[in-house]
């Protein structure tokens, strides 16, 4: 696609407009972006973004106001203009990886979807980032362009979906380290990752019987948590031994027999000791526990 030209309309914007323009950024080559509200000019334009009043992805249009509006998710959210370009250029935007999309879709572009449409059941109270993007626009006591400030609007959000998608790319690979750990422990008990990797979710969607973790630092020792009931818990599915609570080093080395053992939580959801077989010794004595 070359020398395209995107329309959405002129004034006051809002994240489902800017996060559109910031998401085709991203796949097309330099184009020219005209903010307006002239029909001619709208009918000309090769994508249209939030204006025109048609939903149409083969011929590039992209808005949802029309009577009925644009479809909406299996979950009820409807399609905001972000959202239906979402659908289209999704996939391609993360780099062919369907997954990813879907995930990135779940996390910000359903919600950005939401507030728009005025679906807000479900969407977390305080400021969000619709809001964020809203306040880009020049105030009443500004004296500002709308169109420069919705340029200024459209590089914040390029740069937060680029970091949008790194995470649901990371979070569906460390899926799979995690799942692989799972599945080659020795002990179901104690899932042992080779480097750390966030694995609550994937614990607690594929084993019922976790109890610990044991993972490297970034600082070369070992660790040892405890896995929560749920995600987000502060109650464990086992906490260390009650004897361990907020030792450290000496202590803690005389209360385990462990020499290289360096200290334990005072809530009893993570210890850590020098080595490897140290910190498995650990989890040995929290079993027996």
């Amino acid at each position: 696609m070359t020398d395209k030209t995107i329309a959405t309309h002129n004034g006051n914007f809002h994240a489902d407009d800017v996060f559109s323009v910031a998401a085709l950024k991203t796949i097309l080559p330099p184009f020219t972006l005209i903010r307006t509200r002239d029909l001619e000019k709208i009918d000309k334009a090769d994508i249209v973004i939030d204006v025109g009043g048609v939903y149409d992805a083969d011929a590039g249009r992209f808005d949802h106001h029309q009577r009925g509006g644009a479809g909406a998710r299996e979950n009820g959210i409807p399609f905001s203009s972000f959202g239906l370009i979402w659908q289209k250029y999704g996939v391609e935007i993360c780099g062919g990886n369907k997954d990813v999309a879907h995930a990135v879709d779940s996390g910000l572009v359903s919600t950005i979807d939401a507030i728009d449409c005025g679906h807000v059941e479900g969407v977390s109270e305080g400021i969000s980032l619709s809001q964020t993007i809203s306040m880009f626009n020049p105030t009443w006591q500004e004296d500002a362009h709308f169109d420069d400030c919705f340029d200024e609007a459209v590089e914040f959000a390029s740069r937060l979906l680029t970091r949008f998608i790194a995470s649901a790319n990371g979070g569906i690979s460390a899926r799979e380290i995690v799942a692989k750990a799972i599945e080659n422990a020795e002990d179901p008990r104690v899932i042992v990752l080779e480097k750390y990797t966030p694995w609550k979710r994937t614990v607690h969607d594929l084993s019922e019987r976790a109890l610990y973790m044991v993972y490297p630092s970034q600082t070369g020792q070992w660790r040892i948590q405890t896995v929560p009931v749920e995600p987000g818990s502060f109650e464990d599915r086992k906490p260390l031994p009650a004897p361990w609570a907020g030792l450290s080093d000496k202590e803690l080395q005389a209360a385990t027999g462990i020499d290289d053992a360096m200290f334990c939580h005072n809530g009893l959801f993570i210890a850590g000791a020098e080595s490897f077989e140290s910190t498995m010794k650990m989890a040995t004595m929290a079993l027996q526990d």
